[in-house]
């Protein structure tokens, strides 16, 4: 499993990696990239071998949903649609950010990603690779943590792939991730906002957002 520098001198995203990671993705395999907490696993969310393939690979349930990471809001709507206005408040407010919003999903995305009620979440992560693949993809990517179902999540390139060796494609070093709490997770879709899962923003954070 090759590993890339996901980062330039610059720090910026290194474009070379990026588009080699895309072509993975393209190909149906598995890529692994950092987020603001945790490193991900990225493939296309509307392939559905690919997802089972991660399902697998995390021996994750098969009724647990897997959140998607696009590249801006626009991208978001490709798979979720149109936002309510709470929606709209809490994207304003925390993206791009560690807050995914729970939406009706499009037709063409992977059923088994879906939630029991054929919702998707999705975010816009800060982390400047997260953000580049998506872009680079044209098309928000899948971004479970990157470990087993009930193990750590990694933190570090290493940790990749000293869990999954040759199985994922491609990992995208971008260091050490900041660890902790995962992202929070808020249905925003009706009336009032709910919380899904309690995550690094507060959920007090979240509702004064939406006031």
């Amino acid at each position: 499993m090759p590993i890339l520098r996901a980062l330039s001198d610059k720090g910026r995203p290194n474009l070379v990696a990026i588009r080699a990671a895309v072509t993975v993705l393209e190909e149906g395999g598995v890529v692994a990239f950092p987020t603001e907490t945790f490193y991900g696993l990225a493939v296309d969310p509307r392939n559905d071998q690919a997802v089972e393939r991660v399902f697998r690979l995390k021996g994750r349930k098969s009724d647990m949903a897997i959140p998607l990471i696009a590249s801006d809001r626009k991208q978001a709507e490709t798979a979720g649609g149109r936002f309510t206005s709470l929606a709209g408040l809490v994207a304003d407010k925390f993206w791009p950010g560690p807050v995914a919003l729970v939406l009706d999903a499009v037709p063409g995305l992977a059923p088994a990603l879906l939630g029991r009620d054929g919702s998707v979440a999705v975010r816009v992560s800060s982390d400047a690779v997260a953000s580049a693949l998506a872009r680079g993809f044209e098309c928000t990517v899948t971004a479970t943590s990157a470990n087993l179902s009930t193990c750590a999540a990694a933190r570090t390139a290493q940790e990749v792939l000293s869990v999954f060796g040759a199985e994922v494609g491609l990992v995208l070093d971008g260091g050490v991730t900041a660890g902790g709490l995962a992202s929070t997770i808020v249905d925003a879709r009706g009336k009032e906002i709910s919380l899904v899962r309690e995550g690094v923003v507060p959920w007090n954070r979240v509702l004064i957002s939406c006031t």
